[in-house]
């Protein structure tokens, strides 16, 4: 297939296929049989701006995911393709098609790629039940908060100590001078 010339403006389709492969973060493969344009572009406007919805020829798919150097992928491009082209957070995308997907089931997630490897549909169910990013980054820092406040108190247990220790000192020191004083 790399053999075969290619007309000019396919060659420049599958150019811009190459570089949203190259560019993006993460591409889900999915098919869309059935969905009307509205439904499409519902979806679109889901994934949001850091996301494109893109549908492809697969012929050309194929050439620009071989030469982006993606592998393992040519027998997902079989019917009416789509490609999802993610540059933002991956995991918020892989729920938008995921959750589009429960509420159309004509929409089908084929697989895609994740860091230049080729990932099954189950692999992307699995990053869309992920926690999103920041969800992560938060729980992160509550649990070093909390491992620091552990360490405050830690530290500061012995100057308490030694401060209530002192006050009882004092204290009785009050009550034997009080009662000698009687």
């Amino acid at each position: 297939m790399a053999d075969k010339p290619i007309r000019a403006d396919k060659a420049t389709a599958v150019a811009e296929l190459t570089e949203s492969f190259r560019s993006s973060g993460a591409t889900v493969l999915t098919e869309y049989r059935g969905l009307t344009v509205s439904q499409l572009t519902q979806l679109r406007r889901t994934l949001g701006k850091e996301t494109s919805y893109t549908v492809a020829k697969n012929t050309l798919a194929k050439r620009a995911a071989a030469d982006a150097g993606i592998s393992g992928l040519d027998e997902l491009f079989t019917g009416p393709t789509a490609l999802t082209f993610v540059s933002g957070d991956v995991v918020e995308a892989a729920k938008g098609l995921r959750d589009f997907a429960k509420a159309n089931p004509k929409l089908v997630i084929k697989g895609g790629v994740f860091e230049g490897k080729a990932i099954s549909a189950a692999e992307v169910t699995k990053l869309a039940d992920l926690e999103s990013r920041e969800v992560l980054l938060a729980k992160l820092a509550g649990a070093m908060k909390g491992n620091l406040s552990k360490a405050a108190a830690l530290f500061q247990a012995p100057l308490s100590k030694a401060a209530r220790a002192a006050a009882a000192l004092a204290d009785k020191k009050r009550e034997q001078e009080g009662a000698e004083a009687a």
